[in-house]
């Protein structure tokens, strides 16, 4: 009898930490982006392009961003540096310098204390030659 309350114990203290931890990992704060992967198709060799991916803290702590890394020199990121509270929105800008004749695919890494504390992000397009123009022949 004693064992069998003994093992009872145990398998409800493991009950218990299992669901404090998920009770835990539910208030953490958590992304909500509205875009993942930027498109922007063709652009002309040597015009930087923009794009702002916005996001929503949808969990409960503040969302607080420690690195936003882009994986190539071409990419500069700005983003928000104050603590986003539940169901604020901040916002990541990315910039890339169009400068090399060719398709490309950057990821940008995000890392914060959200409950999936690393985020990929993605711009893609296709640099083209930008047209001769008429004082240039």
């Amino acid at each position: 009898m004693k064992k069998i309350m003994m093992i009872c114990a145990v398998f409800l203290g493991l009950a218990f930490t299992a669901n404090t931890a998920k009770a835990q990992d539910d208030t953490k704060a958590e992304f909500k982006f509205t875009e993942e992967k930027h498109d922007f198709g063709k652009i002309p060799q040597g015009t930087p392009v923009t794009t702002i991916f916005e996001f929503t803290n949808v969990g409960q702590e503040p969302l607080i961003l420690s690195d936003v890394r882009p994986t190539c020199g071409c990419t500069i990121a700005d983003y928000t540096k104050t603590p986003v509270l539940k169901g604020g929105k901040g916002t990541i800008k990315i910039t890339y310098n169009a400068a090399v004749v060719s398709a490309f695919n950057k990821t940008i890494v995000v890392t914060s204390n959200a409950k999936t504390p690393t985020k990929y992000l993605n711009i893609v397009g296709e640099v083209v030659a930008k047209p001769a123009t008429a004082s240039s022949r």
